[in-house]
């Protein structure tokens, strides 16, 4: 089996790290959207299930899910979206059917390209509202402050994909292609039309790349109501990353654990 429901192996800061970013207030996720995972020393993942609300799970809420199968089911043409349904359901458990979320193929893709202990996608209303305009693709092509290029780096975009296993195959196909350009992966990668993904290695990592993100996307709409966005520019940025002090917080953004 692909999946399978395992409580024991769902961790307290995973639990922790969903409920706050399933947090009314912050605005990142309503009713059952949004999902996290944390990668195990065996390579497999801990996800949230599909139908759980963020703010409320309990390590019950947490399926866990082999990699490479996934990652063969994108790579197939054949394989159909009711293949993936069949491979992340693990049968019902305590009264209630339990199936991995259906874009954990998103996660398994970032552990596929380059493993890392961290995984949360949301759908920030404030960056929703962004990447569903006429500037989605264009929005975070600059910086326009210098924590945000420490935090976030560059992101990735995604056009949009129905989710499932359309998104899943154009989401590895372009994650792929990143980190064979950059070397690393993406601290943040941006889906048209649909949220965000925040990659790191710890769950402070990504949480606190989400609120930046949110943060970023409430600065452009901004300075967009009044005139447009004026970048900070690719010079400017540059001796951010080369300060010691700067590349210790980016490592420590991306590390692994």
């Amino acid at each position: 089996m692909v999946t399978s429901w395992q409580p024991e192996l769902v961790t307290d800061d995973l639990v922790a790290l969903t409920h706050s970013l399933g947090e009314p207030a912050k605005d990142l996720v309503i009713l059952a959207e949004g999902n996290t995972s944390r990668r195990l020393a065996d390579g497999r993942i801990v996800v949230k299930a599909s139908g759980a609300y963020m703010s409320t799970v309990t390590r019950d809420d947490f399926v866990v899910t082999d990699v490479q199968p996934l990652i063969d089911l994108m790579d197939d043409p054949t394989s159909t979206q009711e293949d993936l349904t069949e491979m992340l359901d693990t049968g019902e458990h305590t009264g209630t059917r339990r199936r991995a979320s259906i874009e954990t193929l998103v996660h398994v893709a970032v552990q596929s390209v380059q493993p890392t202990a961290y995984v949360a996608h949301t759908h920030p209303t404030s960056v929703l509202g962004l990447l569903a305009s006429v500037h989605a693709e264009s929005a975070f092509a600059q910086w326009v402050y210098s924590d945000e290029a420490v935090v976030i780096g560059t992101p990735l975009f995604v056009p949009y994909a129905a989710p499932g296993i359309a998104l899943g195959r154009l989401f590895l196909q372009r994650l792929r292609d990143y980190v064979a350009t950059r070397g690393e992966l993406p601290s943040v990668v941006l889906l048209g039309n649909h949220g965000i993904v925040a990659i790191g290695g710890s769950a402070e990592a990504v949480e606190a790349i989400t609120l930046m993100t949110v943060k970023g996307a409430r600065t452009r709409v901004q300075a967009l109501s009044i005139g447009g966005v004026i970048g900070l520019g690719d010079d400017t940025v540059a001796h951010y990353f080369e300060r010691t002090d700067m590349a210790e917080r980016r490592k420590n953004l991306a590390g692994t654990a």
